[in-house]
């Protein structure tokens, strides 16, 4: 009789082995984000985005100002809910995917399991995003569909299949209909991958699983308001961008456009001036979105006529992300450390009891809660990415890009398109910089990875 000569396999490693570091992390964060929900009850609700976000999830309709439908469309699947609180706590899920993707896709690159999770750090316990995530606003979605997309096109290290173009194409469209400065974050992609040549057909692919849904809302748009288009707002962003340096005897506009030109008005942010019934866009009659087409106009001459001036206003607001403290732009706004003890009644507006009967009966204003609130007032004060911390990451995934073009040019091009892009087009905002943060710690964890594997390894 023959001896059985098979030899036993080796046993397989707990499911956790090799990531229990990231683990450990990622268990501290949720705690965080079950903290910050019971802290600040029932979630922040911003006048008037929150409310319009919500009226246009029960009458779904693209808007003709500034909001797209793309976050609209996740608060309708979430109506059966009938909540705010259920909102909040998927975009507090959502922000932990956001460090599992992160995690994943430098684990494949080759980054052993603490440098991988050292990257997902920020994302994970910066406070400034527990109040994003907390908030009615399309950023955290906006974020997480950016991220889902690089970590798509990122997954295979050395080649883009094809099944992977399309899928990163339709979920950069849905971040451009989140937010439409994802619209020139999906052409500064084609562009990047054009250049690391990833093959005419996967490009093909790419751009057409983006362009098709993007084509669809703005044919949707054309049939609501007229115009195919995926916003009635990018003409006055970009005239507001202008208000800051336009110099009319420079510019000399034709009569109807020199009705935009600047009118003594002065304020301290571009943004402002799309707001401020004293502003010349404003002193024309009728809505002011209705003159889109007259002031994008005015825009494109002032910046052909003063490209320089254009060009100084960006960089100078753009450098306020840098700042160690904080620097309030608009003044009226709150930075950071925005976590307060208090109560936070709704405005008594029509729109606000609209909400609340078709949406959530139990809408109310915020409150905080302790010894919850006492915990994060407490903690953001230390959890919070200095504005040279991020220049410095900034500059370790410029380290990356030119080391390791194949890898990390791509997630660094989109931290700077995420981080430029708003200044360019409207102005500076603190919430605008967040995007900005995962990515950017991706494209710089990537400047010191080892040669690519091509799996999460389960081994230390």
């Amino acid at each position: 009789m023959l001896a059985d000569t098979r030899v036993a396999a080796p046993p397989r490693p707990p499911p956790l082995a090799g990531h229990r570091l990231f683990a450990a992390l990622l268990a501290l964060a949720a705690g965080l984000r079950v903290v910050t929900m019971l802290g600040y009850r029932p979630a922040q609700l911003y006048w008037y985005d929150s409310f319009t976000y919500l009226d246009t999830a029960v009458h779904l309709a693209p808007s003709a100002a500034f909001h797209p439908i793309g976050y609209p469309l996740l608060l309708r699947a979430l109506l059966p809910f009938h909540s705010v609180e259920a909102i909040a706590a998927v975009q507090h899920t959502m922000g932990l995917t956001v460090g599992v993707m992160i995690y994943a896709v430098l684990r494949r690159h080759g980054l052993p399991g603490w440098g991988a999770a050292l990257a997902t750090v920020p994302a994970l316990f910066d406070a400034s995003f527990l109040r994003l995530e907390h908030a009615v606003l399309s950023d955290t979605l906006f974020i997480f569909l950016v991220v889902a997309g690089l970590t798509v096109l990122m997954w295979s290290p050395d080649v883009l299949p094809m099944r992977a173009a399309t899928g990163a194409g339709l979920l950069f469209a849905l971040a451009a209909l989140t937010r439409t400065i994802a619209l020139p974050l999906f052409l500064l992609v084609l562009l990047v991958l054009a250049v690391r040549r990833a093959g005419w057909r996967r490009l093909a692919a790419l751009a057409l699983a983006g362009t098709l849904p993007l084509a669809a809302y703005a044919a949707w748009y054309a049939a609501h308001h007229g115009r195919f288009t995926l916003s009635g707002a990018d003409g006055v962003a970009l005239w507001a961008r202008t208000m800051t340096f336009a110099d009319c005897s420079v510019i000399d506009p034709p009569p109807d456009l020199a009705r935009l030109c600047p009118n003594g008005t002065v304020l301290d942010a571009a943004s402002e001036y799309v707001w401020a019934p004293t502003s010349s866009l404003n002193q024309l009659p009728g809505d002011r979105f209705a003159h889109n087409d007259l002031a994008r106009a005015f825009a494109v001459d002032a910046i052909a006529a003063q490209p320089l001036d254009y060009l100084r206003e960006v960089v100078r607001d753009t450098s306020i992300a840098f700042s160690w403290t904080p620097i309030a732009h608009p003044a009226r706004t709150t930075p950071a450390f925005g976590f307060k003890h208090g109560r936070w009644p709704l405005p008594g507006r029509p729109l606000v009891e609209k909400v609340r009967k078709e949406y959530d009966p139990d809408l109310r204003g915020l409150s905080s809660v302790g010894p919850y609130a006492d915990v994060l007032i407490a903690y953001q004060y230390a959890a919070y990415l200095r504005g040279p911390l991020l220049a410095a990451i900034l500059l370790l995934g410029a380290a990356g890009a030119v080391r390791r073009p194949r890898v990390a040019l791509l997630p660094w091009a989109v931290a700077m398109g995420l981080l430029v892009g708003p200044v360019a087009i409207l102005d500076f905002d603190h919430r605008y910089v967040l995007p900005v943060i995962p990515v950017a710690c991706l494209a710089a964890a990537l400047a010191v990875t080892r040669p690519p594997t091509y799996g999460i390894s389960s081994q230390m």
